[in-house]
């Protein structure tokens, strides 16, 4: 290969930056993808690493991914930049033996620094690689507009989202059928946000963030995608249909039906949020 761009992986997560531009969900320098690669992936892309730069603190700390290698997006970086300029918006960082602090070892050039949210992305990795043995690689924050105005509207509970969600669209429930999470507002890029969404993604793979986005968790980009398009699209539905309802709904999917949904694609739904 010529350059790290030719690794398969590099070329896969690329594609999912590119495809959340196109969805219109990362306006200006809005959201941000981290993956965990995986140690034949992080050698495939060794030898184009530069010299390592300093160990920057995180503030947190996951002892699970300690020595661990991590594609992030950068800080300030658009997503529309991604697939034109990958060296300068995206970047390479590895983990230190203490599972508190990374540094650079490809990308993000000319002073470039992981998303302001990696201690969020990194925490979450972490809970979400202890509750699935380690298949959980890959954590996605967008601001998917129609998720956003739901939190506007409804109770900013678990179980109200995950009821609105599930009864939106058939296949949520067979999608995420734990249901979603959710954080109240907080401001970005703290460590009060990263422990409150870890506490939630212990249960959950997608979380809320009220008035901000969503964030979600999976074992690769397709399915990580996937489960943000799904949630998004359930979130349009609803939106949709209160608005041309005025508030009234006919008919809906009943809580037998998320039931019948469930055992015929033999998924576990979250008893707690059925009636």
């Amino acid at each position: 290969m010529k350059s790290i761009l030719d690794v398969d992986v590099m070329q896969r997560y690329i594609r999912m930056c590119d495809d959340g531009w196109l969805q219109g969900w990362h306006e200006r320098n809005g959201g941000n993808l981290s993956y965990r690669m995986k140690p034949e992936e992080a050698e495939q892309c060794r030898p184009f690493f530069c010299t390592p730069g300093e160990w920057v603190p995180m503030g947190v700390t996951g002892q699970n991914l300690a020595g661990e290698y991590f594609i992030t997006t950068g800080s300030g970086k658009y997503f529309r930049n991604v697939i034109l300029d990958p060296v300068h918006s995206i970047g390479i960082v590895e983990i230190n033996e203490e599972g508190n602090a990374w540094r650079i070892v490809w990308g993000l050039e000319d002073g470039g620094k992981p998303t302001s949210e990696f201690p969020t992305h990194f925490m979450n990795h972490s809970i979400r690689s202890a509750a699935t043995g380690g298949a959980c690689r890959v954590i996605y924050h967008a601001h998917i507009p129609n998720l956003i105005a739901m939190t506007y509207t409804l109770p900013l509970t678990d179980k109200a989202f995950s009821r609105a969600l599930w009864k939106s669209a058939t296949e949520c429930p067979v999608v995420f059928p734990d249901g979603v999470g959710v954080v109240p507002w907080m401001v970005p890029g703290g460590t009060q946000i990263a422990l409150a969404t870890s506490k939630l993604m212990e249960k959950y793979d997608a979380a809320v963030w009220a008035h901000h986005g969503a964030f979600c968790s999976g074992p690769d980009f397709d399915t990580t995608f996937g489960l943000m398009h799904t949630i998004e699209k359930a979130a349009e539905i609803y939106n949709l249909v209160m608005s041309s309802g005025q508030g009234q709904v006919r008919q809906t999917i009943t809580d037998d039906n998320l039931r019948a949904i469930a055992k015929e694609f033999g998924v576990v739904l979250n008893e707690e949020f059925l009636e």
